[in-house]
């Protein structure tokens, strides 16, 4: 019996870069890899090899997504995984993100969507998910029921396998409260657990699960049977039923073929970079798995011929998306909005993506808004109109990120900003941009560690007190440590929002323009000074 995974695909509907390991030769390479049409070629060859092959996701197939998925409510996505002949997924917390009326509306079809300007955009009449979305632990408070069915039962060579979805109990500490409100989130052992009576019930015997919840190991991504696997993950499956032989993982992102008491459990990194191809060995008679075993395919385009109807669509969609791009969005104070951080080190494009950053995460409690000056990618060039469009505002924020809140103390918050300066010298070139109403002063004559001058840390004109807790926005990238800034790393009550920084950054131009006071500026608006 054969199955085939694919975890944490974020709208690729393309193929993108690739960085891996492999136990053949432990190279570190890079490479293009996934796009649905290699996907469609590789599944295509392999059901050559079995019919009845299964092909199973595992949550964040949409959201957090590159434009061209984005763009369109990420239905493309949805129409891709129909296309490949997806059979069940579980959901992931990104499922979440638009709330519950949304994740219903992607299952079931249908226009009415909390992104109206997006939904049906693409074509009219979107049909939704041809495939089951599960979760067996998230439970609808008003109904007391599980809001997406917890399982569903597949056939091949005539033996039953059920097919369990769950997702990471901790949802609600990494999607906004809007998009998990009216929902609960269980134990996820005791939920999957839960499931085998009913499906034994119906005389499944073979359970196969699929878990949004990952772990991580330094081994290859392709290394067989690796033992060495850490994380959230290993507590979930060293509790599950005996009868549970295979767990197929996601959400952190990672490559692994991994054993953790005797069971197989996998993931295939994230955004079709990979396929999971996994072999069942089923005793007939006792009904159940007598062995398992598994291989991470990398996605090289031209490895398999694609399958025209797919490679057809995709190309559809670059094309209308390319349209898209060239759409107006607002219009901007100047010309240009430069990135030259030359002199205080900050810039004027620094302080309106950072403002930015602020107003798409103060729904969630955020106080100051931070941007890595090494995200900002480009100029923002309107032009002699003043009029931004889509593809110049994607091209200073190309990255697709979403926008994190964590707690950081005053003294955290002091430290941070020291970890600008990681050198003997310190240099103009500060990685962190400021929204405003932050601000600071600082001497590069200082020594390191020191240069922040005390009492120069204002928020809203307050000096910030080393025991208070200030809720601080970042993109994801900065908030998981990226840049070297490990102190927002540390975070506490850390909270994913959903929101993708380039809608953030569009949404306040436009909120800007409405008010009569578009954003932008040819020089910085004074929120760090260099003394010396």
């Amino acid at each position: 019996m054969n199955l085939v995974a694919l975890n944490d695909f974020h709208g690729n509907l393309d193929r993108s870069k690739f960085t891996y390991t492999s136990a053949a030769d432990a190279e570190r390479k890079t490479v293009q890899a996934g796009g649905i049409d290699t996907l469609s070629g590789a599944l295509k060859a392999w059901r050559r090899e079995d019919a009845q092959l299964i092909f199973v996701g595992n949550g964040d197939l949409v959201g957090a997504s590159p434009a061209m998925s984005a763009l369109w409510a990420d239905e493309p996505s949805i129409v891709a995984m129909n296309m490949l002949g997806m059979k069940a997924s579980s959901v992931g917390n990104h499922e979440f993100d638009q709330g519950k009326a949304e994740l219903l509306r992607q299952q079931h079809g249908g226009c009415e969507s909390s992104r109206a300007d997006k939904a049906c955009k693409f074509t009219p009449d979107f049909k939704g998910a041809s495939y089951t979305y599960m979760a067996a632990n998230v439970i609808d408070t008003q109904t007391g029921k599980s809001l997406l069915p917890a399982y569903r039962i597949e056939e091949a060579h005539g033996v039953k396998v059920g097919l369990i979805g769950a997702v990471l109990k901790d949802t609600p500490s990494v999607v906004t409260a809007a998009g998990i409100a009216g929902l609960q989130f269980g134990d996820e052992a005791d939920a999957i657990n839960a499931t085998l009576p009913q499906l034994r019930a119906q005389g499944v015997g073979v359970f196969v699960v699929l878990l949004h919840q990952g772990g991580e190991t330094k081994e290859a991504v392709d290394q067989p049977d690796c033992s060495h696997l850490k994380g959230e993950v290993v507590d979930v499956v060293k509790r599950l039923d005996p009868a549970i032989q295979l767990v197929i993982s996601g959400h952190s992102h990672q490559g692994y073929l991994c054993r953790v008491d005797g069971r197989l459990v996998t993931q295939a990194q994230m955004g079709g970079h990979m396929l999971t191809r996994i072999k069942l060995k089923v005793d007939p008679v006792k009904n159940a798995v007598i062995d398992a075993s598994a291989q991470n395919v990398v996605m090289l385009p031209g490895m398999y011929e694609p399958d025209p109807a797919v490679a057809a669509y995709l190309e559809s969609v670059k094309q209308r998306s390319a349209q898209e791009l060239s759409r107006p969005v607002a219009a901007i104070a100047v010309p240009n909005v430069g990135r030259s951080t030359k002199g205080s080190g900050a810039s004027a494009l620094g302080d309106l993506v950072a403002d930015s950053t602020l107003f798409g995460a103060r729904a969630a409690g955020a106080q100051i808004g931070l941007m890595n000056n090494g995200g900002i990618r480009k100029d923002l060039e309107a032009g002699a109109d003043l009029m931004t469009n889509v593809g110049q505002n994607q091209a200073v924020v190309p990255f697709g990120n979403t926008l994190i809140v964590v707690s950081l103390s005053g003294a955290q918050i002091r430290t941070l900003l020291e970890q600008q300066w990681p050198g003997s010298v310190a240099e103009d070139n500060n990685l962190l941009q400021v929204s405003e109403g932050f601000s600071y002063r600082w001497d590069s004559t200082q020594p390191q560690g020191q240069r922040v001058l005390p009492g120069s840390i204002m928020l809203d004109g307050k000096v910030i007190e080393d025991n208070q807790q200030y809720r601080v926005a970042a993109n994801s990238f900065l908030a998981g440590g990226g840049d070297r800034f490990t102190v927002l790393a540390a975070g506490t009550r850390r909270l994913d929002t959903g929101v993708r920084d380039i809608d953030a950054f569009s949404n306040y131009l436009i909120a800007r323009a409405r008010a009569g006071k578009p954003a932008g500026s040819a020089t910085a608006a004074g929120r760090i000074v260099r003394v010396k």
